[in-house]
This record gives C-alpha cells, sequence and structure tokens, in this order.
C-alpha cells in the first residue's frame, strides 16, 4: 500500500472508510457484511513484509484480513468516533505505551486464551489479557567504535555521566520508545533519581533532539555525536541493507547492550503488541488470529522482516539478529512502564528534555 493510499483510508473519521484487503479494496461496510470470514485489523505496523502472515493466516483458515495501517493515535480516535459500530477486530501497536493507552480508553477487551499465555511470558501481556506482545525491540545504546569503548556505557545510568557532555544524541522525550525508557526507569528507581537522571542526559545531550532512531545513528556516523539510544532493528536493518551508504554507516558504528553484566537487570526489551477491540463482530476470528500470531510461523516472519525479537522460544532469530548474539533482558512488566508514560513525559518535561 502507498503512502497516499494510506492517508486516504484517514480521510473520514466514520464510516465509510476504506480498508486494504488481501486481494483489492473493500469497504468496510461490506467486510462487516461477510463477518463469518473476515477479521479487521487496526494496525500501526507498516511493514510490507507482515504481507507473508496474512497470506499464511488466511491459507490456513480461509478467514480474510482486512486492515487499516495509520499511526496509533490516530487509529484509536477512530475507534472513539466509531463507538459500538467500529467494524475493528484487532487493534496493534508498537509500543506497550500506545496499547495501554487504548485500554485505558476502553477500545480493547479482556481475552483468556491458553495458547497466548502458555506462548507469551506473563510480563510481556495485560494480566486481564486486554494485550499481547507479539514481538520485542530492544533499547541499546548506539556508539562510535572509534571514539568509545563499550565498558563506558554498559548501564543506563552511564548516559548521565559529565564525560559524554556534548557527545549524547537523542529524540525527542515526546517519542513513545523514549517515555516508555524513563517509564521504565521510574518503575526502577523512582522518580527523583530518574529525574536527576534524565538532567544530567539532557546537560550531555550534543544538540536539540530532532529526527527518528535512523537520525542518531546517521548522526553518529558524522560524527555529531558519540552515543545515542535507539532500538535495536533500526540499526540491524542498516547492517542488513546492500545500500553502500548503510554498510558504511555500520562500518563506525555498532550497539552495546546494557546492564549485562552480573545482578544487573538486563536490557529494556518493549513490545509491539495487540488486543481485541471492545465491539468486535468478528471476535472467534480475531482470536484465531490473534492465537496465529503466537506461532513460530508467524513469529519468525516478525523476526526475520523486520529484525525484531520474537517472543517465541523456537521462532528463527533473523541472520543479523544471531550475529548479535544472546543478552539478558529486563523482566519489568510491560504494563508497568506503559503505565508509567505519562508520568515520564512529565518529568522529562521538567527535566528540560523536550
Amino acid at each position: 500500500m502507498t503512502v497516499v493510499s494510506r492517508r486516504a483510508l484517514l480521510g473520514g473519521i466514520g464510516l465509510g472508510g476504506l480498508a486494504a484487503v488481501s486481494g483489492g479494496w473493500a469497504p468496510f461496510g461490506a467486510a462487516r457484511a461477510q463477518a463469518a470470514g473476515t477479521v479487521n485489523l487496526y494496525t500501526a505496523r507498516h511493514y510490507d513484509t507482515d504481507e507473508a502472515i496474512y497470506t499464511n493466516f488466511t491459507r490456513a483458515t480461509g478467514i480474510r484480513v482486512n486492515r487499516i495501517e495509520a499511526d496509533a493515535d490516530k487509529l484509536m480516535e477512530r475507534m472513539r468516533a466509531e463507538g459500538a459500530n467500529s467494524p475493528a477486530d484487532i487493534f496493534i501497536a508498537v509500543d506497550a505505551g500506545r496499547i495501554w493507552r487504548a485500554q485505558e480508553a476502553g477500545l480493547l477487551q479482556p481475552l483468556r486464551s491458553a495458547v497466548l499465555e502458555a506462548a507469551i511470558p506473563a510480563n510481556l501481556r495485560e494480566p486481564a489479557g486486554h494485550w499481547f506482545g507479539l514481538s520485542k525491540r530492544v533499547r541499546v545504546i548506539a556508539y562510535d567504535k572509534a571514539r568509545v569503548a563499550p565498558a563506558d556505557i554498559a548501564t543506563y545510568a552511564s548516559l548521565a555521566d559529565p564525560k559524554w557532555k556534548g557527545k549524547l544524541l537523542m529524540r525527542s522525550s515526546t517519542n513513545i520508545y523514549n517515555q516508555s525508557m524513563v517509564g521504565a526507569m521510574i518503575a526502577h528507581n523512582g522518580e527523583a533519581a530518574t529525574e536527576a537522571w534524565v538532567k544530567a542526559m539532557v546537560a550531555n545531550f550534543a544538540r536539540p533532539p530532532r529526527g527518528g532512531d535512523t537520525d542518531q545513528l546517521r548522526g553518529i556516523a558524522a560524527g555529531e555525536g558519540e552515543i545515542a539510544v535507539v532500538n535495536h532493528y533500526y540499526y540491524a536493518n542498516l547492517a542488513a541493507s546492500t545500500k553502500p551508504e548503510d554498510q558504511a554507516l555500520v562500518a563506525k558504528v555498532s550497539l552495546a547492550f546494557p546492564e549485562q553484566g552480573a545482578n544487573m537487570r538486563g536490557v529494556l526489551a518493549n513490545i509491539t503488541g495487540a488486543g481485541i477491540a471492545r465491539h468486535s463482530p468478528n471476535r472467534a476470528n480475531a482470536v484465531r488470529f490473534l492465537e496465529y500470531l503466537a506461532t513460530a510461523e508467524a513469529q519468525s516472519i516478525f523476526a526475520e522482516g523486520n529484525n525484531e525479537y520474537p517472543i517465541v522460544q523456537t521462532a528463527r532469530l533473523s541472520p543479523v539478529l544471531s550475529r548479535f548474539g544472546e543478552f539478558r533482558e529486563d523482566t519489568i512488566d510491560a504494563a508497568v512502564f506503559a503505565r508509567n508514560n505519562e508520568a515520564a513525559l512529565k518529568l522529562t518535561d521538567r527535566a528540560g528534555w523536550r
């Protein structure tokens, strides 16, 4: 689906929107009438490789997959406007914080599934079953290979060390990934200590926050800074690229997985998560789809398609992730740092991180 068609989908918030479906375009009203054989996704994922998941699910079940792809906040706005008439069966977000917001807004319903509860660790799903983690994105520290020793960035706390003054690159604190990271720090260390940490990081910024995670990596390669915090897959996708400019970046920049020492808590793992929409017209099909997403087949597509870490242990890793090796992972409950997102945003604002 092109960028233009994705935007066109959001032109109307109420009924009458269109859904991208395997095999062509169809009004969502028609999709609702064909309830026995469809499942309707409202998804913030926009990766072409996910097409294989939809195709394989339809081939295995006969259930047609309709979808709208857009920013999670816009999808939630649409679901609220549609109310009980919403055709949405499943909502998918790419961060625990956003799917928590959908739950808080009353847009999701709980699900008890022995399949999902057996496949997905308890800390990566909402306790009452409002949402389930589908893949993991790890918040790591990128660094200039020529100027930085990995031992000097072994913890998130090290980002506040004055030695990095004028050398730390960050995207905005309004970014949900950073809010979740700060939310996890609040859970571990409390608000006062976390605010002190954030203030010290702000003092180390090489420039005002801007751009996305890939921009921080490019900033390191261009000499604008020496370290940055990014989700692992932005780097992994560059490492898998055959473009000369991407390979030149990877030659200069590497990743450190913080919190790996003895008695350390492990690197923070955020999630892509999904839940069943409150007014799902095809609930049985929605359950089947979610349970399919927890299979080794679907998990391997997640992992290989966008270099995300699978949640199911038997799923394949992408070749790039295999080269990263094993690491210790923070076992903090995703629901905990998701709940802390609002407090995190207020804290970063007070600390001067815009």
